[in-house]
């Protein structure tokens, strides 16, 4: 014979505080959304265009079938050594980047000193200086990025001394502005106080002692 089986289930804020926890382990570990760190992409994409950064990309398969391309964008984290950002890129001078990063972000310095180094490295270029950044090895931090820089001179003058090491410094320090944005994001996404709200938000209902339920 069939049996009924009944079960009491309730809200987050029905829990006690153990259980609370517990359905909270269960949301960062399986409810929480893969496409988090969409919106940092999005900034940091914008950000790039501004210093004259343009992504190499990649195809990623759909799951519907089909494909698009994606910018080459990486990183791990946020618990181990070799964890970091890095990307690929071609970048060349843009004009008016410094004053341009400052407009769309007038409180971050580090973008402003980027964004200065670069202006200034290139004035001493004759704004020719040309970078190409390409991922190396199998982790994701600013020292996978295997970073060439060179000077396209019509009458193939060399460049400045400095040059290199300025143009590979302040691409890697980008890459270090943009695990800093992940980090955050990240810690803030998976705060109770927004674990809360998202459990709150989709519903989710669970057993006395945390369980989902369902």
């Amino acid at each position: 014979m069939p049996e009924v089986i009944e079960t009491t289930v309730f809200r987050l804020d029905e829990l006690s505080d153990a259980a609370k926890d517990q359905a909270r382990a269960w949301y960062r570990e399986g409810g929480f959304d893969e496409d988090w760190h969409d919106a940092v992409y999005e900034d940091f994409q914008r950000i790039a265009e501004i210093l004259g950064i343009r992504f190499k990309t990649r195809t990623v398969r759909l799951y519907g079938g089909g494909s698009r391309q994606q910018p080459c964008i990486f990183f791990s984290g946020f618990w181990s050594q070799g964890d970091g950002a890095s990307f690929e890129c071609q970048y060349a001078y843009r004009k008016s980047a410094p004053a341009e990063i400052r407009s769309y972000a007038p409180q971050d310095r580090i973008l402003h000193g980027i964004a200065d180094a670069l202006q200034a490295v290139q004035r001493r270029n004759f704004y020719q200086l040309r970078a190409e950044a390409s991922h190396r090895g199998h982790y994701y931090h600013e020292y996978c990025m295997a970073i060439s820089v060179s000077r396209d001179s019509p009458t193939w003058q060399g460049m400045t001394d400095d040059a290199e090491e300025i143009v590979i410094e302040a691409l890697r320090d980008l890459s270090r502005w943009l695990y800093r944005q992940l980090e955050r994001e990240y810690e803030y996404l998976t705060s109770d106080e927004a674990v809360d709200e998202a459990i709150a938000a989709n519903g989710y209902t669970f057993t006395a002692d945390g369980k989902r339920f369902g």
